[in-house]
């Protein structure tokens, strides 16, 4: 099921950015069987960029009007990035104040058993284990009832979650649960039962939820959200022989978050998918992530898969004319420790830099660039 929803050759995903449609995204991307693009994995993993999507979408030529929310869109996804870029790992922390009411650090047992008693969302949370893919409006429901309505810290929920997506991404991800749970926006994001219900396409009366949006923060805790237990998460790295580095020439890095087949394509360089035991310690992710990642490599051509450090590719060129030179890397908020020469991403804005502490002043900055672009 996941190879139909997100299949991992280039060409694919090329035919997929053609194939948006902003109006139709613009008018359904809330409901779950909505047009949206599917493209989110591919977009973390650094196999296309938000740059090229936007580019080939304004290319067509449609209406400011029509596509005005789906470039809101792409922007957000460059506005956590940004996020991350300057606070680093204190983005791993409430970011602007500390989430209210909370009640424990721990995992909700009947999330992480889809059992939640909300039986569109438990369907939901099982497809998800088998796709590794969640409909956005869905992870917010999910985050609004495990912070919002069952107490926890966004901290633990958000590992669970970030652990199964195909498009785990750290940036989206831990500034989406900590906008829902408050610690990130002025204030928490609740859902309740009629709102699920109508972007579910399901019908369910009497359930904890099945209350007015003003009330819900004024429940306690229903009896279905009360366990909780510590996460526990690890991640399988595959077993590979040690790459044949030529050491005369330069290595190009990728990673889990740079899988561009178009990165310099052409030179004559090595090329190493550098999977380091410690950044997957500090953001585990499943088996069914990490073959993803795996196939998506595939995608470029004569790459080598390495189990280690960065240190330990710094150690092959030592006292070589290419030295720490030989190492290229793209720029990014979890590779900041990659000495050598980094690229510049392809960002949208890329004048619009910096922390911004919500993403409508740093849209403003952006709309100002993006009509610049068009005059």
């Amino acid at each position: 099921m996941m190879d139909e929803l997100f299949p991992t050759d280039y060409q694919s995903i090329l035919k997929r950015i053609d194939e948006i449609n902003p109006a139709q995204y613009g008018k359904s991307r809330n409901f779950i069987d909505g047009a949206v693009t599917y493209l989110s994995p591919y977009i973390s993993r650094g196999v296309i960029s938000v740059k090229q999507v936007q580019e080939s979408v304004l290319s067509k030529g449609y209406n400011r009007g029509i596509v005005e929310k789906f470039l809101q869109e792409l922007a957000w996804r460059e506005y956590f990035q940004r996020v991350w870029q300057a606070k680093g790992d204190a983005l791993l922390h409430d970011i602007k104040q500390p989430q209210p009411n909370v009640l424990h650090t721990e995992m909700i047992d009947s999330i992480v058993q889809a059992n939640t008693g909300i039986n569109a969302i438990d369907d939901l949370i099982t497809k998800f284990y088998e796709v590794g893919y969640m409909h956005n409006h869905v992870r917010m429901y999910v985050a609004s009832i495990a912070c919002n309505i069952g107490g926890a810290h966004w901290s633990s929920p958000s590992q669970w979650m970030y652990y199964h997506l195909l498009d785990g991404d750290v940036a989206s991800n831990t500034c989406s649960w900590q906008w829902v749970a408050g610690a990130f926006s002025s204030k928490k994001y609740y859902c309740n039962q009629e709102n699920i219900n109508k972007y579910t396409h399901s019908y369910q009366p009497s359930t904890f939820l099945d209350r007015q949006l003003d009330i819900l923060s004024d429940i306690s805790v229903p009896d279905q959200l009360r366990k909780v237990s510590k996460l526990f998460l690890t991640t399988d790295l595959p077993t590979t022989a040690t790459p044949t580095i030529d050491i005369t020439k330069p290595t190009l890095i990728y990673n889990s978050y740079n899988l561009d087949p178009q990165w310099r394509k052409g030179e004559d360089v090595n090329r190493v998918l550098l999977l380091e035991p410690s950044h997957f310690q500090k953001f585990p992710v499943s088996k069914k992530v990490m073959e993803f990642i795996w196939r998506l490599s595939n995608n470029i051509a004569d790459i080598q898969t390495m189990i280690g450090e960065v240190s330990e590719l710094k150690k092959m060129y030592r006292g070589t004319e290419l030295g720490d030179t030989a190492l290229i890397s793209k720029a990014h908020p979890a590779s900041t420790h990659y000495p050598g020469t980094k690229d510049s991403r392809d960002w949208i804005y890329p004048t619009v830099t910096g922390y911004y502490p919500s993403f409508f002043s740093f849209w403003k900055k952006c709309q100002r660039q993006l009509q610049s672009t068009k005059a």
